[in-house]
């Protein structure tokens, strides 16, 4: 009996050990990047250009809905070869406004590699302070709040979003 008190203290002074051991923190992404004001203007300069974008790749597409119509329009008065011409220009005229979309929205396109160049600087900067106060503070895993699904709840206490601001120069 005394044996197995042993060891059941033994393997609960492990645990214990065990457990503290590992420290872990939180982060909600989202919240900070919406205290980082350099961020906020980021996208609304993203915003202006997408929709830039988007206005020129609807207007190729306007162009060629009224091609179409014309052309339409025009069937009864058109020769066979006239026919296959204006088809033709149309096709062309669709591919166009389907290449120019793919160029800025595609998934490599200006549009994704403009974002990329914007926000890793600012990426860059949190993560590189979310690692100071990890070292600092010795936490094993920092994990986002944001993107974690499976996370149910999560202690107000772990969670170092606004450490995080702080070290960025946002103070919380």
């Amino acid at each position: 009996m005394k044996r197995k008190s042993i060891l059941f203290a033994g393997m609960m002074l492990f645990f214990a050990v065990t457990a503290m051991a590992q420290k872990f923190a939180l982060i909600d992404m989202e919240y900070i990047l919406k205290n980082i004001p350099a961020y906020e203007m980021t996208n609304e300069q993203l915003s202006q250009l997408s929709k830039k974008w988007q206005t020129e790749v609807e207007a190729l597409q306007q162009e060629a809905q009224n091609m179409y119509k014309t052309y339409q329009s025009d069937l009864v008065f058109l020769s066979a070869e006239m026919k296959s011409k204006r088809e033709e220009e149309i096709v062309k005229k669709e591919q166009e406004a389907q290449d120019l979309k793919r160029k800025y929205f595609g998934a490599e396109g200006e549009l994704y590699q403009k974002r990329s160049s914007l926000m890793k600087p600012i990426q860059d900067e949190i993560y590189n302070a979310v690692k100071e106060i990890a070292e600092e503070k010795g936490y094993q895993a920092v994990v986002d709040r944001a993107s974690a699904m499976s996370i149910i709840f999560a202690s107000p206490k772990i969670d170092i979003s606004n450490e995080v601001l702080v070290k960025l120069g946002y103070s919380k």
